[in-house]
């Protein structure tokens, strides 16, 4: 888990819930392109870094806002939109995206927080909270 962020900030579990209900059966199938597309676009985004490329970053970190958001990640869409956002701007500027640096460090430890807390919440494996009016046991 990336180090001083909490759970309940990763997550708007409210959004989580109405993506839920939005796409019912479908659900669980999404989340996995989300798995899939996330971790492609954050070894792109990594890549574009390394090599200093800011229109490299656009796609990936715009896809990864997009997904984020759609599952109530709240924090690495901002993440993702903050590297969008500074790769535009390289781009119309011809600047190299050191700006973005901070936020690509982070980017990975941050999604796979966040997946796991995704994962974790989806897995009808896992035991839940108990309901209103009963002890745990």
């Amino acid at each position: 888990m990336a180090v001083g962020i909490s759970d309940a900030t990763v997550i708007d579990w409210t959004a989580l819930s109405a993506a839920r209900v939005e796409l019912g059966a479908n659900f669980v199938r999404i989340l996995g392109y989300f798995r899939e597309d996330g971790e492609k676009s954050v070894a792109a985004i990594e890549a574009a870094m390394r090599a200093g490329n800011a229109a490299a970053m656009v796609i990936p970190a715009h896809t990864l806002k997009g997904e984020s958001a759609q599952f109530g990640a709240e924090l690495l869409s901002a993440h993702a939109e903050a590297i969008e956002t500074i790769a535009r701007d390289c781009v119309e500027t011809h600047d190299a995206p050191e700006e973005a640096l901070p936020h690509v460090v982070g980017l990975r430890a941050l999604f796979e927080q966040t997946l796991a807390l995704l994962e974790r919440e989806t897995s009808p494996l896992v035991e839940r909270r108990p309901h209103f009016g009963r002890r745990a046991i």
